[in-house]
């Protein structure tokens, strides 16, 4: 593996310092306690990146998202990462508040296809801002086509709830670079495809992922507890790929097969493999 590629994380971070720095201690001055709290802190500092970033991140994607989620997002949608990744999240810190989720997603969405957009954010602030961007893509609270959800994507029992879900709602569910922060990511998307996603519905994804070659894995593995402090906890060394696929369900007789019926895995056109920011695209449709 080349040294610059392995390095790499070097000139993000001294980036990242130079633009959000000076923003960041000044809501450090706002807002003091922050100084006690690492996570809220950290939140702070992606907020200020992701308002540089969040723009040129969707637009290095886009042919990607174009493939995996406009032919094959259909029924009633769950967007697990409805305004920003949860690495890029931040509610408020002291009076300010940053406007950076973008809601993405929804925009690549097909609204003949689509009949229902269920979009998760813990963040209620930008409730606002996710309701603009999928009402001009067509989806509207008044006649039901938009839900809009204060909860995370580990918290499926909140999301059934307020659903008032008997049975599995989604027919789709996407996740695109959120994965690679929320807490306990296995248990959550088993219990994603467990509990939310209809039987022949379809889990796509776009994430970064620790990769198979074992020297950029290594490296991955190096830099993921210094890259996850001013991150907001994103890691590098997320076999996310994987725990899609090794999903299990257990059938009425007691026996645990695959959850999935269809599987299909592919990278993103023009990556090197030595990137330490390794992407895998996911199709999988859950079995009946």
């Amino acid at each position: 593996m080349k040294l610059s590629n392995a390095l790499s994380p070097l000139v993000d971070l001294r980036y990242a310092i130079g633009t959000s720095l000076w923003p960041t201690i000044v809501d450090v001055y706002h807002s003091p306690s922050l100084l006690f709290r690492p996570a809220a802190l950290s939140q702070a500092f992606m907020a200020h990146i992701w308002v540089l970033f969040g723009n040129p991140t969707d637009e290095g994607g886009r042919p990607t998202k174009e493939g995996l989620i406009t032919p094959n997002a259909h029924g009633v949608v769950l967007d697990i990462g409805a305004g920003v990744s949860r690495s890029t999240l931040i509610s408020s810190v002291g009076c300010q508040f940053f406007p950076l989720g973008h809601g993405h997603t929804v925009g690549y969405l097909d609204r003949n296809k689509v009949t229902k957009y269920l979009a998760l954010e813990p963040n209620t602030r930008m409730h606002p801002h996710i309701r603009t961007t999928a009402n001009s893509a067509g989806f509207h609270e008044e006649d039901g086509t938009l839900v809009i959800l204060s909860c995370g994507a580990e918290d499926v029992l909140s999301t059934l709830e307020a659903l008032e879900a008997t049975q599995p709602p989604a027919d789709t569910i996407v996740s695109v670079l959120t994965l690679c922060t929320v807490p306990s990511p296995e248990r959550t998307i088993r219990n994603l495809v467990r509990d939310v996603l209809r039987p022949g519905g379809k889990f796509l994804f776009y994430e970064h992922v620790l990769s198979p070659r074992k020297d950029v894995a290594w490296w991955q593995r190096a830099w993921a507890p210094i890259w996850a402090i001013p991150f907001d906890g994103c890691r590098l060394d997320r076999p996310i790929h994987s725990w899609v696929d090794s999903v299990t369900l257990v059938e009425d007789d007691g026996v645990e097969t695959s959850a999935w019926s269809e599987r299909r895995l592919w990278g993103k056109e023009g990556e090197s493999e030595e990137n330490l920011w390794w992407h895998q695209v996911g199709k999988f449709v859950k079995r009946i």
